[in-house]
């Protein structure tokens, strides 16, 4: 009979923790979401729920939702045009420098040219 009362509080509590296990379990993207400061914890949230219901086909995708999105790149997609802004900001700066090197290149040449020989004015005595 001790039994009995032993194994019931065993499988009560074994299934207390199935049951949050699996709510925290399910509230795993929201935390992420929470944490990255998504745009759309609220929504992850209530499909965190949902997905309970549907036999957690949804929970997936909710994880990759929640982890796309980073406060400090938003959803990847800027960082990409920064860069691409970035790349030819620094090719015109590539030209510029050498065209500026052309210029240096010939003036130098002009230097280095024998210019001929001016006669000079006799100079005057004092």
């Amino acid at each position: 009979m001790m039994l009995d009362y032993v194994a019931l509080g065993i499988l009560i509590f074994v299934g207390l923790v199935l049951f949050y296990g699996i709510i925290i379990i399910h509230d795993i993207p929201y935390e992420i979401a929470m944490k990255r400061n998504h745009p759309h914890q609220d929504a992850i949230h209530v499909a965190g729920w949902i997905s309970l219901f549907t036999l957690h086909v949804i929970w997936p995708f909710l994880w990759i939702w929640a982890t796309l999105y980073r406060a400090d790149r938003g959803w990847g997609f800027k960082l990409e045009t920064e860069l691409d802004s970035r790349v030819t900001e620094q090719q015109s700066q590539l030209e510029q420098l050498h065209s500026q090197v052309a210029q240096l290149q010939q003036q130098i040449e002009l230097l280095h040219q024998p210019q001929p020989l001016q006669a000079q004015p006799p100079q005057q005595e004092q």
